[in-house]
């Protein structure tokens, strides 16, 4: 038997809000310095709280268009909801473990470390470098790439801003400088910051466009890309109008037809006889028929009732008999 339900029960599912109408898409966009408010995806939430401290993952391919590096994973964290933007904070990437993989092979060498530097803003930060090696080296070769790797990344981040330190390791600035460091101690294969991380945030700059800037911009952008694209559609229905008046319609070019077949035909019969006794007259010799085309030479040979078959030299030399 079926179950009753009780009356309170059914008011409360009536009762019962839809909660997925509640919610609100919010606008993802990456930190302030040095990226600039980017827009960098959406994301679905009821209010602001359930939007602050969501993590954002995508690849650097989809950030900035560079397909080479299509397996680093960028993470961004939402720390601030202003209207419908979500304001992140950079805290660090990551390399595709597949990928790291199939860097390693038999007979070659890995050089890995953990370093954790301190920005000139107080942004502490830990980098994780990977250095592959040509061949298989040996333990105090590694030492020696691994200290001076670490004394390099030290020294760079003791005198940049956790902005260029984002910078330097997206663009691979700081990899080659590693590369260029460790390759006179032994050839190397590769070099790369496989993963870094946020620790500890330190002091926000202030300077660089507002968000009020951005959302100007952006509009601007917008409404000069819909003034290009209704110029573009506009010019190209011009031009189809153009074609359309220029080409024959079916009536102007069926009509012509009958009237020209006519035309050709019978003026080819009368004037054979008239343009006879003016060729009869005149001497052979004082006529110049290589001038003359091919049609015309058939009509003197017809006039004269001569085969008219033949190349325009045989033409000729058969007016000439």
């Amino acid at each position: 038997m079926a179950k009753k339900v009780s009356v309170k029960a059914r008011a409360a599912a009536r009762k019962q809000r839809d909660k997925w109408k509640m919610k609100r898409w919010y606008t993802i966009r990456a930190p302030r310095h040095p990226w600039e408010f980017k827009k960098i995806g959406e994301t679905i939430g009821e209010s602001d709280e359930h939007i602050m401290g969501r993590v954002y993952e995508m690849t650097q391919q989809e950030f900035n268009g560079d397909f080479t590096k299509m397996h680093v994973i960028l993470r961004f964290r939402v720390t601030e909801c202003v209207g419908q933007d979500a304001l992140t904070t950079f805290i660090g990437h990551h390399h595709q473990t597949d990928h790291i993989r199939r860097q390693i092979r038999r007979y070659r060498g890995k050089v890995d470390d953990v370093v954790d530097v301190v920005s000139t803003d107080g942004y502490l930060v830990r980098l994780k470098p990977l250095i592959i090696t040509q061949k298989r080296v040996q333990t105090s070769i590694k030492q020696a790439m691994r200290a001076k790797a670490r004394e390099l990344i030290v020294a760079f981040a003791a005198k940049s801003t956790f902005a260029k330190i984002q910078t330097q390791i997206l663009d691979g600035t700081l990899e080659e400088e590693l590369r260029k460091a460790v390759k006179p101690i032994y050839p190397v294969k590769s070099v790369a910051i496989r993963k870094s991380q946020l620790l500890q945030t330190g002091v926000v700059a202030d300077s660089g466009k507002s968000l009020d800037e951005i959302h100007a911009e952006e509009a601007r952008s917008d409404a000069e890309l819909k003034a290009k694209k209704a110029a573009a559609l506009a010019s190209a229905m011009e031009d189809e109008e153009e074609e359309g008046d220029d080409a024959p319609s079916i009536l102007d070019a069926a009509v012509p037809m009958e009237p020209a077949s006519e035309k050709t035909e019978e003026p080819a019969e009368e004037a054979a006889p008239e343009e006879a006794p003016a060729e009869e007259a005149a001497p052979a010799s004082d006529v110049d028929h290589s001038s003359m085309t091919v049609a015309e030479l058939k009509e003197l040979l017809k006039a004269a009732g001569k085969p008219v078959s033949g190349k325009k030299a045989d033409l000729i030399a058969r007016l000439n008999e």
